[in-house]
């Protein structure tokens, strides 16, 4: 399989969306809603000394709505997997919190050699480690407001194996630490994913995905496993750290094929594209008839194409599929980035797939190490507007011989050798004293606010603070403070 396959129940999670208008502001008052809730169901303490020694005593296919699994941190890792299939609500969401070590460790969730209570029956065991999607035991359903948070989940692929309906089974190729088959108002939260097929993989409707670590992941030589990758109705993140594919995987860092997109306040480095955003294959879930599937929203993230990266392309946007009336045909809104390669050769910023796909390209630093004249806005087609970023003096249009798209240019682009950071060899990207991009930004567009304004700050690693506001944005995803 070298995509996300349809699935009926994902169509009707999407279609339910539709329903009730859940996806108007980006997931940003559900994220509010989550965060806010408290439980006041049962609570599921796993670990040494516990109620419950194992992960596979706790009765997961009897939950219900504000219990809560905590497993706590031990020595020896979790050898166990399962499925949650049940539901819970916006005010008593189904809870999985891990309870940290003494040193901060997180339990640690190992998908070899794993063994799967026996009164859970699920298919597609070889595919997650932990799944939240359909069952035979629990009674199948659509899983809502389940919160995920601080685990250590990782080796979900081949030549690893686990214990499950059907005995000893291989994982396969594509295989996540974390699969959403289906599932509404999904969070997940402070965890780190690795050593797996895919990091994260999945759909549903209403996904948020933030201060999560990503690394390690992918299938060597292929480009079809990757970091995440996911087709959601309605899906944020946030606030992650995504580092480099396991050696030899040839996969993206971050791809997606949903509708209402936001990538914001990320550190996302390495991978064949830090950014792949494609079309709706097969028209999943009926996501190309959503209003918010034609806009997406990329904005304060730290993105690094490092030497020896696959690709030379940062972010690709539009479709990949043979197509052409499933892709994007929007705008990619892409704004207050700090975009940093260090690629000897060439580098391009967004390979816009048609000129039915936009970039509004405004306040981001795009630096090099090697020459301006190694940088090119596009690959030969799609319409791309200018405004307020810094980039070195010699950059290209393409490097294309036919280019077929449009490059709007206002002429405000600031130039210069360096943008001013700290320590550009250490990844401190801050802005220093003196730096040109301070106060050189524009205000953004009127359509994106209030819902995507650029009010916080990624702070390295796997966290956030706010933006510090003045009379003049600066350029990049860090604000100057003195």
């Amino acid at each position: 399989m070298k995509r996300i396959s349809a699935r009926s129940a994902q169509r009707q999670a999407a279609r339910f969306a539709v329903v009730k208008g859940l996806y108007a502001t980006a997931g940003i008052a559900v994220l509010l809603v989550l965060v806010g809730a408290v439980a006041s169901g049962a609570v599921y303490e796993v670990g040494p000394g516990k109620a419950y020694e194992s992960i596979g005593a706790v009765p997961w296919e009897s939950l219900v709505a504000g219990d809560t699994v905590r497993i706590c941190w031990r020595e020896a890792p979790y050898k166990e997997k399962w499925v949650i299939c049940r539901r819970g609500t916006a005010e008593a969401p189904i809870t999985v919190s891990g309870v940290a070590g003494p040193a901060g460790q997180l339990p640690v969730i190992d998908g070899r050699d794993a063994t799967t209570r026996a009164e859970l029956n699920y298919w597609g065991g070889e595919r997650s480690v932990v799944k939240i999607g359909g069952a035979n035991k629990p009674a199948d359903t659509t899983p809502a407001w389940i919160v995920i948070e601080n685990l250590d989940i990782r080796s979900g692929r081949p030549p690893y194996s686990f214990t499950g309906r059907n005995g000893l089974t291989q994982y396969k190729d594509l295989c996540a630490g974390i699969n959403i088959e289906k599932g509404e108002h999904i969070t997940i939260r402070n965890c780190r994913i690795h050593d797996c097929g895919n990091g994260f993989f999945g759909g549903g409707a209403d996904i948020l995905l933030e201060g999560c670590y990503l690394w390690d992941n992918g299938i060597e030589g292929s480009i079809y496993h990757h970091q995440s990758y996911t087709a959601a109705a309605g899906i944020t993140f946030q606030y992650n750290h995504y580092g480099l594919l396991r050696k030899g995987c040839r996969g993206n860092n971050l791809k997606d094929r949903s509708s209402g997109l936001v990538i914001r306040y990320n550190w996302i480095e390495g991978g064949g594209r830090q950014l792949d955003i494609v079309d709706a294959e097969d028209n999943e879930g009926r996501l190309v008839e959503f209003p918010n599937y034609h806009e997406t929203y990329v904005y304060g993230n730290i993105l690094i194409e490092p030497e020896g990266a696959g690709n030379s392309q940062i972010i690709h946007y539009g479709g990949d599929s043979s197509h052409h009336e499933w892709y994007r045909k929007g705008t990619l809104y892409l704004y207050n980035n700090t975009i940093v390669s260090t690629r000897p050769d060439n580098t391009v910023l967004v390979n816009l797939s048609t000129n039915d796909e936009h970039c509004d390209c405004r306040n981001n630093i795009i630096c090099l190490t090697a020459p301006g004249n190694h940088f090119a806005l596009l690959d030969d087609s799609g319409i791309i507007n200018l405004s307020h970023n810094w980039m070195k003096p010699g950059w290209r249009t393409t490097f294309e011989g036919v280019f077929h798209g449009k490059v709007n240019d206002d002429k405000t682009t600031v130039s210069g050798e360096e943008p001013g950071f700290v320590d550009f060899s250490g990844q401190d990207f801050r802005l220093a004293r003196g730096s040109e991009c301070i106060n050189a930004g524009a205000p953004l567009r009127a359509g994106i606010l209030p819902e995507n304004d650029a009010i916080m700050e990624y702070v390295k690693h796997l966290t956030a603070k706010k933006r510090p506001k003045d009379a003049s944005v600066d350029i990049g995803a860090l604000e100057y403070e003195e």
